[in-house]
C-alpha cells in the first residue's frame, strides 16, 4: 500500500486480528542465523582478550656458529701449476689428507737441491764467522801480551830513570865536593906564594901548591863534565820512556783495529748466516706448500681447477670444503626499528624449509614444526640489506634440532616478545605501532625504569 489516502485503513483495520495476520506478524525470521551470530560475537569478544605474545618474524640461512667451521675454499700461497689430484668431489677427506700436488714455475725454485745447496752455504759461511771469532780472540791475547811487554817495558825504563837520577845526584855531590877542594887548594896555593914572596919558605912547597891547585882544577872540571853526563842520561831516559809509550800505543792500536775489523767482519758474517738460515726455512716450507692438504675434517665440495698442468697465481681459489661437523646456528635479520627489542638471550622459534610446521605466531607453544633457538650475538652495524644481523644457536632447553640440515639452507624466525592481549595486538597493527618495548630482567635499564 502506498498509504497516499487521507483514510489510511492501517489505522482503522487492527491486521493481527486475523488469523492471517497472526501467523505473518508474530513469526521471527532467521531465528539459528541471528543466534549464530550473537554466540560468534560473544566468543569474538572472549576471544580479544585471550593472550598474544608479540613476535618479531625474518628470513635467515643456517650457518655455523664458529666462523672456522664455515665452509671455505682453499689457496695455494705460492703460484704453481697443477700436477697430480688425490681427491674427486663429494669425497670425505680428514685433517691433513693431502688434496693435490703442485710444481713450481718459478725459475729460481727450479733447482730439486735448493735446500741443501742452500744449507752447505750457511755451514760455510758459519765456518767463516767462526774464524773470525777466532782472530778475535787471538788478536785480544795479543793486546794483552802488548798491554804486559809495555808494562814490563816502562817499568825497566823507569829504573833507568832512576838511577841516571841518582848518579846526577852522585855526581852533583862529588862537584861539590871538587869545588870545595879547588878553594881549599887555592887558599893554600895564596899562603904558599905568600910565604914564598917573604922568603919564609922554599920554591919547592910553591911548586907543591901549584900542582895541587891544578889537579883540583882539573878534578873539578871532570866532575862536571860527569854531571852532564848524567843529566843527559835522565833525558835520555825520560824519551825512552816516552818512545816506549808512543811504540805500544801504535801496536796495541793497531792490534785493537784488526780486532775490531775481525768483529766487523763475524758480524757481517753472521748476518749473512741468518739469512741463509731464513731461506733454508723459507724453502723448506715453500717445499712443504707443493702439497695442498684439508685444514679439518671434511667433504670436497667444489674443484675449481681442474685438469692437470693447469697455473695459477698466489691466492687463487683451488678448492671448496665443507666441515664435516660443525655446530649449526641460524643468522637472520630485523629491522632497525625492532633492534632495541632483541637481546642475547631471548627465545626464537624457527621453521627450516623443507620440514613442514603449522605456525601461530601468537601462540607458539601451540604450533608444530618449529624448532626453539637462542640469541647469541647482535651485530653492531647495519648490514647491505638496511638491516641488523643475529645469531641464533640451538636452544638447550628445546627438542634438537634435524641432523639433516646442510649450512645454507633457508629459515622463518619468529622473535618471541611480550604477551598481550589480542584486542592490543590487533590495535597496534591497525596503527602501525611497534611491538612493546622492553629490556630483560636483571638489566640495568629494566631498574630504572621500575624506579
Amino acid at each position: 500500500m502506498l498509504n497516499i489516502s487521507k483514510n489510511p485503513l492501517n489505522k482503522r483495520v487492527d491486521l493481527s486480528e486475523y488469523n492471517s495476520g497472526k501467523r505473518v506478524f508474530n513469526k521471527s525470521y532467521y531465528k539459528y542465523f541471528n543466534r549464530f551470530l550473537t554466540g560468534f560475537a560473544i566468543v569474538g569478544f572472549i576471544i580479544l582478550f585471550l593472550p598474544w605474545t608479540q613476535n618479531i618474524s625474518g628470513r635467515g640461512l643456517v650457518t655455523s656458529l664458529t666462523p672456522e667451521q664455515r665452509p671455505q675454499t682453499i689457496q695455494s700461497p705460492i703460484p704453481g701449476s697443477i700436477q697430480k689430484w688425490y681427491v674427486r668431489e663429494g669425497q670425505i677427506v680428514k685433517k691433513g689428507d693431502t688434496i693435490m700436488q703442485i710444481a713450481e714455475i718459478k725459475s729460481e725454485y727450479f733447482d730439486p737441491n735448493l735446500v741443501e745447496r742452500t744449507q752447505q752455504q750457511r755451514d760455510a759461511k758459519e765456518f767463516s764467522a767462526k774464524s773470525y771469532k777466532e782472530k778475535v780472540k787471538a788478536q785480544e791475547v795479543r793486546i794483552g801480551a802488548l798491554t804486559n811487554e809495555r808494562k814490563l817495558k816502562l817499568e825497566q825504563a823507569d829504573n833507568k830513570l832512576a838511577q841516571a837520577k841518582q848518579k846526577v845526584k852522585a855526581d852533583s855531590i862529588d862537584l861539590v865536593a871538587a869545588r870545595t877542594n879547588l878553594r881549599i887548594a887555592q887558599i893554600k896555593y895564596n899562603r904558599a906564594d905568600s910565604l914564598f914572596q917573604d922568603g919564609f919558605v922554599a920554591r919547592k912547597n910553591l911548586e907543591d901548591a901549584t900542582i895541587k891547585l891544578q889537579e883540583t882544577q882539573a878534578k873539578e872540571t871532570s866532575q862536571e863534565a860527569k854531571l852532564l853526563v848524567s843529566k843527559t842520561e835522565v833525558t835520555n831516559a825520560k824519551l825512552e820512556i816516552n818512545r816506549v809509550k808512543q811504540e805500544f800505543a801504535d801496536k796495541i792500536s793497531k792490534a785493537r783495529s784488526e780486532k775490531f775489523s775481525a768483529q766487523s767482519s763475524q758480524f757481517s758474517t753472521e748476518a749473512d748466516v741468518q739469512k741463509l738460515e731464513n731461506q733454508v726455512s723459507n724453502y723448506e716450507l715453500r717445499r712443504d706448500m707443493l702439497y695442498i692438504t684439508a685444514p679439518y675434517d671434511g667433504f670436497i665440495n667444489t674443484a675449481f681447477r681442474g685438469g692437470v698442468g693447469q697455473t695459477f697465481k698466489e691466492g687463487e681459489e683451488l678448492v671448496g670444503i665443507i666441515p664435516e661437523n660443525i655446530d649449526l646456528a641460524v643468522e637472520t635479520y630485523v629491522r632497525p626499528i625492532d633492534l632495541p627489542l632483541i637481546h642475547p638471550g631471548e627465545k626464537v622459534r624457527i621453521q627450516f624449509d623443507g620440514w613442514p610446521a603449522i605456525i601461530f605466531s601468537g601462540w607458539p607453544n601451540v604450533s608444530y614444526g618449529t624448532y626453539g633457538a637462542e640469541v647469541v650475538a647482535v651485530e653492531r652495524f647495519i648490514s647491505s640489506n638496511g638491516r641488523f644481523r643475529i645469531l641464533l644457536k640451538p636452544d638447550p632447553d628445546d627438542h634438537p634440532w634435524p641432523n639433516e640440515i646442510r649450512a645454507g639452507s633457508g629459515a622463518f624466525t619468529m622473535a618471541l616478545l611480550e604477551d598481550v592481549p589480542i584486542w592490543f595486538e590487533l590495535w597496534r597493527q591497525l596503527n602501525g605501532f611497534p611491538p612493546n618495548y622492553y629490556q630483560p630482567e636483571g638489566t640495568d635499564s629494566s631498574k630504572k625504569a621500575k624506579k
